[in-house]
């Protein structure tokens, strides 16, 4: 809970960075503790916002580190000399003492992970791509940056798109080879063509439409995607550059992940109720099928089952949707009820692979529909929020580890 309390945190101090300078932060909550870093923190982190979102945080040291590297990447006046300081000083006062540790389940599969460092410091990977040609590739949410790996030779690829600040958030990849990706703080969705490096802006034809979020591409080319705070889904047709956009009849719905499903209807996760959207791909109307009482669903996958799969953030279950008449089933995740389910996906055998990002270390999950049976993995890193993972056609996972800077590849076998 402590954890997830700072990921809110992460995005007030994102939203204020800028306010820095201008007199607007609230300086509610208790008083920092001393230290030597005392005062600088109290300059650049509650300018702008109440104190007691740090002093209801906590943190080990690596992740203080990597969270003061974000916020330095996302424009943070914080002396280059002086980040060492601020986190120590953040980290010997407020520890991570509570943290939901990992229980591991054994089995017959193993799994074998392959990591690598983001460039750029606090990129923030949020989302992975497995683009045909064998490449994996992430959004750098807080560098604003696209970054391509050759998971053979380790090289990473940096590409920045030309608007500052855009916030690259979801990724997806059309049947030539181009980039998409929404650009969550700057309200467009970009296409790049990662040949020449060119990006082409899609704005939101809405000033509502402030956070495009993540997006799925239909089997005629179409781009479905979800606005998340501005409660609206979307539809964008590259061919015109028409973007036509729907508000979501549940107020606050909060739409976040999004699929096309097997009817060729697109799916979305409701993460503000407990419920799944489902959009008709011709007059984009909203159909909603209810949940179980209290469920927060976050990503979506498909499965070779024909059925879709979600991960339960609130409630700590993975869930099973039938698109034909609505029935779901859901199971405990191993962690237990905190251990927050997010990122999702499925593999060509049918197994369903999701994070559990509650937990420390983050843990990598198999879930076998069939046999009803679970095996569990730590990440070696730690995950630090594992948001999105997608499956590989040759039965890999790739996952943006959020929380520590890096993109991870988890190489299956039996």
């Amino acid at each position: 809970m402590i954890k997830h309390f700072l990921l809110g945190l992460v995005t007030v101090m994102a939203f204020c960075l800028g306010l820095w300078g201008q007199g607007k932060g609230k300086q509610g909550g208790p008083p920092l503790p001393e230290g030597n870093a005392k005062a600088l923190v109290e300059k650049a982190c509650t300018t702008c916002h109440a104190v007691n979102l740090i002093t209801n945080a906590a943190h080990s040291a690596t992740e203080w580190k990597t969270l003061m590297e974000r916020m330095i990447a996302a424009g943070a006046q914080i002396p280059q000399d002086q980040v060492t300081a601020v986190t120590d000083y953040l980290t010997r006062a407020f520890p991570d003492t509570n943290a939901l540790k990992a229980v591991i389940v054994p089995g017959n599969v193993k799994v074998t992970f392959k990591e690598w460092t983001a460039p750029t410091a606090g990129s923030r990977p949020h989302d992975p791509l497995a683009t045909r040609d064998g490449y994996l590739w992430y959004t750098g949410q807080y560098a604003n940056t696209l970054g391509r790996v050759n998971t053979k030779t380790g090289e990473i690829t940096e590409f920045r798109p030309p608007t500052a600040g855009a916030g690259p958030h979801g990724l997806a990849e059309d049947k030539d080879g181009n980039i998409w990706f929404t650009a969550n703080s700057k309200a467009y969705i970009g296409r790049l063509d990662p040949r020449t490096g060119d990006v082409t802006e899609y704005p939101m034809p809405d000033p509502r439409a402030r956070d495009p979020h993540s997006l799925a591409f239909a089997a005629d080319g179409t781009i479905f995607f979800t606005v998340q705070n501005a409660n609206l889904v979307g539809r964008l047709v590259p061919k015109t550059g028409k973007v036509m956009l729907k508000e979501v009849p549940t107020r606050n719905a909060r739409p976040y992940g999004i699929i096309v499903g097997p009817d060729g209807a697109a799916y979305f996760c409701e993460f503000g109720s407990n419920k799944i959207g489902r959009i008709d791909p011709k007059t984009l109307e909203i159909t909603e099928i209810s949940l179980p009482d209290g469920a927060r669903p976050r990503r979506i996958a498909n499965n070779p089952d024909r059925q879709i799969y979600y991960s339960d953030f609130a409630r700590g279950f993975v869930a099973r949707l039938d698109p034909k008449n609505g029935k779901v089933e859901e199971w405990p995740s191993p962690g237990g009820p905190g251990s927050r389910p997010y990122g999702i996906a499925s593999t060509a055998d049918g197994t369903v692979w999701y994070s559990e990002s509650g937990v420390e270390p983050n843990t990598l999950v198999a879930f076998d529909p069939k046999t009803r049976k679970f095996q569990k993995w730590p990440i070696p890193s730690g995950g630090g929020v594992v948001r999105n993972m997608v499956a590989t056609a040759d039965g890999k996972l790739y996952l943006a580890c959020s929380g520590v800077n890096k993109v991870a590849v988890a190489d299956v076998s039996r």
